[in-house]
């Protein structure tokens, strides 16, 4: 039964694209999952929906497949590009290599947003920027709103437009960028982020999107990005991609249905590395999963693909698996399979209406002389143009500093690269402490490394920090780039309720320019490569909160035994105990004997004495 309004569904869906818009070209959308094992049992899924509106189509409100709720926040708030990041995890470049879309569809941990608004002036362009997190706030259940002034930065080096802008509009945009680290991402985002895609979730590869599944991933990205693209010779449109990347533990996401808490496997049932001298029967050293598992969509996602999206592109292949091709790989009936030449992945062309499953063997030993050790049956990752650690340094609760590790993997280039900050206002920077050296070299090679500084200081309680170094490695170096700073103390209502957690600090956002390509009008090149620090915990000096309780608990007890001596003495009155009323239950026995008296007497004299 499922399955047939499954059916009736797609097929009123493409009736009702084709009859209304019988004009319209089917390459208007696209979507594609692209799966990656990668070594230490991990996989790697990257979802991508991207769709193309005609700017006479959007502003004459026809929106086909642009969203409707997300057009009107942008046309309202008169943004020209958006750029919307959910993230959570840290990716481990160590052994996953470079990440996916060269880090561009990648934020930090919580929530990224930079978008760039045309207005006449920076007070407008504040204005705007405040209609259009509170719209995104609630059309996404994120708590956008709390971006404020204090959250608030403009960028100068470190982001460049994406789309074609023409140039009377490029000189009235103004580029605003704000960060909630605290953020959590959870599936009240992911349900508003289907319901922008054209099938909502119903059908194509995003019924593989389930939020049991993306938020059990070791590193998961939600991205959302708005752009205007002007081909050569073609129609402006305005184009919409949606993105999903996430990091899947095989051996983690097989665990069986009946079986919802992970508990520890048996001891005569862990995986031990039997080539360490000291193993024995009582000793076991616990062997790195290997990525020669055997893994299928339906144990990966707990569910297969239902059929494709009838808005997509037919020519664009839903499914591309990046194996190499000496691997066998089993799939659904009336699927057809298509090996790329560079024999290291292949494409899948899904029927429209049927379920698409596939099971991944594993490798064969030719697998073993085109990968390297450990990484059995997995493509090599590819080495990441720079590597970057940032962490706390100093101690006590009134100072502190930062220290970020940089090192280029490269044996014969150089990187040059912009670093950027937005650090919250307690956070008081001394920026003559500020210190970039290379390891193991003296001064005189540390001289040219920081090339251009932008700083912009903060305003207690009105703006937070933002520092923006444009900076080099030189090839095979590890630089250390240092700073100090001063933490302020708050007023007690500025305390969250968990005040002795700390205060998160955003991630450090580092973007690597293109060193062949020549300055563009602004001054800046295109970046190549973007990615992402981890967040900070900044631990503030804490009050004891203990203390205005008692405060409170003694005063409220002074006042009630004051107010209630005084009250006494004014409201009562002290008499001798033999001029008071007689009290007591004798008393009260003597007035009803009394009464009782006069009852029978009156009766008496009624019957005459008888």
């Amino acid at each position: 039964m499922r399955q047939l309004f499954s059916l009736i569904f797609l097929s009123l869906l493409s009736l009702s694209v084709s009859s209304v818009h019988p004009s319209s070209s089917s390459s208007d959308y696209h979507e594609q999952l692209v799966l990656r094992p990668l070594p230490l049992s991990a996989l790697l899924a990257s979802f991508n929906f991207r769709s193309n509106t005609t700017f006479s189509e959007f502003e004459a409100r026809n929106f086909r497949l642009f969203p409707r709720s997300l057009a009107q926040i942008l046309q309202h708030a008169g943004t020209r590009e958006l750029h919307l990041r959910f993230s959570l995890g840290r990716w481990d470049a160590e052994s996953w290599g470079a990440r996916p879309w060269d880090g561009a569809r990648e934020g930090g941990t919580g929530v990224e947003l930079w978008a760039w608004l045309e207005a006449d002036t920076d007070e407008e362009a504040d204005h705007k920027w405040l209609i259009l997190t509170n719209a995104l706030s609630g059309l996404f259940c994120a708590s956008l709103n709390f971006i404020d002034a204090t959250r608030t930065t403009r960028p100068v080096m470190s982001f460049q437009p994406e789309g074609d802008h023409p140039n009377s509009t490029v000189t009235n945009m103004h580029l605003l960028y704000g960060v909630l680290p605290h953020e959590v991402v959870c599936t009240e985002n992911l349900t508003p982020f289907l319901k922008l895609l054209p099938c909502k979730g119903k059908a194509g590869i995003a019924t593989l999107l389930d939020g049991h599944k993306l938020f059990d991933a070791s590193w998961q990205s939600m991205a959302i990005d708005i752009r205007p693209i002007c081909p050569s010779g073609g129609e402006c449109v305005l184009q919409i991609e949606q993105t999903i990347d996430m990091v899947l533990d095989i051996e983690r996401s097989k665990r069986p249905r009946d079986n919802p808490i992970p508990r520890p496997p048996p001891g005569h049932e862990l995986p031990c590395d039997t080539s360490k001298p000291y193993h024995s029967h009582d000793t076991c050293f616990p062997a790195d999963y290997k990525a020669n598992q055997d893994w299928s969509l339906s144990q990966v996602f707990g569910k297969t693909i239902k059929g494709t999206c009838p808005l997509m592109d037919p020519t664009n292949p839903p499914v591309c698996l990046q194996i190499p091709d000496s691997r066998t790989v089993y799939i659904s009936d009336g699927v057809v399979e298509k090996k790329n030449p560079d024999r290291n992945s292949r494409c899948f062309d899904i029927p429209p209406t049927a379920d698409f499953e596939m099971v991944v063997t594993p490798p064969s030993d030719d697998d073993a002389a085109q990968t390297s050790p450990g990484a059995v049956g997995v493509l090599q990752p590819e080495t990441p143009l720079l590597y970057a650690e940032r962490s706390f340094t100093g101690h006590g609760q009134e100072r502190g500093g930062v220290q970020t590790i940089l090192r280029n993997p490269s044996p014969d280039r150089e990187v040059e690269f912009v670093y950027m900050e937005t650090l919250p206002w307690f956070m008081r920077i001394y920026l003559h402490t500020m210190e970039a050296r290379i390891a193991g070299h003296n001064a005189a090679h540390n001289a040219s490394l920081i090339q251009q500084v932008s700083y912009r200081p903060a305003l207690d309680r009105a703006r937070g920090t933002q520092l923006e170094v444009r900076m080099r490695v030189p090839a095979a170096s590890t630089v250390f780039l240092t700073y100090d700073f001063e933490k302020s103390i708050l007023r007690y209502t500025e305390y969250p309720p968990d005040a002795n957690r700390g205060f998160d600090v955003a991630a450090a956002v580092i973007t690597i320019l293109n060193s062949n390509a020549d300055k563009d009008a602004a001054g800046g090149r295109s970046a190549v490569y973007t990615l992402r620090t981890t967040s900070l915990l900044c631990s503030l000096p804490t009050p004891d909160f203990s203390m205005p309780y008692n405060v409170i608990i003694f005063t409220s007890t002074a006042i009630a035994l004051a107010f209630g001596g005084m009250f006494n003495i004014i409201v009562r009155r002290f008499v001798a105990a033999d001029e008071g009323p007689e009290v007591g239950l004798g008393a009260l026995t003597g007035r009803l004997k009394g009464r009782l008296n006069g009852l029978l007497e009156r009766l008496r004299r009624r019957t005459g004495n008888k």
